[in-house]
């Protein structure tokens, strides 16, 4: 009996250290385990903010991207709006000498029709021949027409053209002594001009009815 119970207390000694040492590398174990789950939360953790610190970085880069765009276009656009007033400007001045210099060259051209009635009018005073003087305002008559036809003024034909409002302005009206002369201009009061195709001055005609 004594035997026994040695041999137990023995083997209990024996189970004991045996017991703790398990135990002891449970709690290791345990706390490896804790350590490691705590490195992941952590690694993960660091991942995740690595992550947002990078969007955030990607979304600050395009912010900066977007800023130079939007300054170029600022200056793109002052550019174009600076250009454009000038050359608002410039059309304006250039009209404005345009108005004011447009006579320049008719009247150029009309002095030497001046100069003519002059020396017309010089030399009626001394000449006796009625036929010299009809020649010599003839002469200056068709030059004046030309220089009128190289400015593009023409006169409008009416003496027999059909009554048009267009060209025409009637300031009476008179009975037609033929049946095709109804509604035709059978006399002109004033002739009137066309600048190219412009009506500069309505011929003033009468219109038979």
């Amino acid at each position: 009996m004594e035997e026994n119970q040695e041999n137990k207390d023995l083997e209990q000694n024996v189970q004991e250290p045996v017991m703790n040492e398990n135990v002891q590398e449970n709690t290791d174990n345990l706390a490896d385990k804790e350590e490691n789950t705590d490195k992941n939360r952590r690694n993960i953790f660091s991942r995740k903010k690595d992550k947002e610190k990078s969007k955030l970085q990607e979304k600050e880069a395009e912010i900066e991207k977007l800023k130079a765009e939007k300054a170029e276009l600022n200056d793109r656009f002052l550019r174009l709006f600076s250009e454009f007033d000038n050359y608002k400007k410039r059309v304006s001045k250039e009209k404005l000498d345009l108005i004011a210099t447009a006579s320049e060259k008719v009247l150029v051209n009309l002095l030497p029709v001046i100069d003519d009635f002059e020396r017309a009018i010089a030399a009626n005073e001394k000449a006796d021949n009625i036929d010299s003087i009809k020649e010599g305002f003839n002469l200056i008559y068709n030059k004046l027409l030309q220089m009128m036809k190289r400015f593009d003024v023409e006169e409008i034909q009416a003496k027999g053209e059909e009554f048009n409002t267009d060209f025409h302005e009637a300031v009476t009206h008179f009975p037609a002594q033929k049946e095709e002369d109804k509604g035709k201009v059978i006399d002109v009061t004033e002739k009137g001009y066309k600048l190219k195709d412009k009506v500069i001055r309505y011929a003033k005609v009468v219109v038979g009815q």
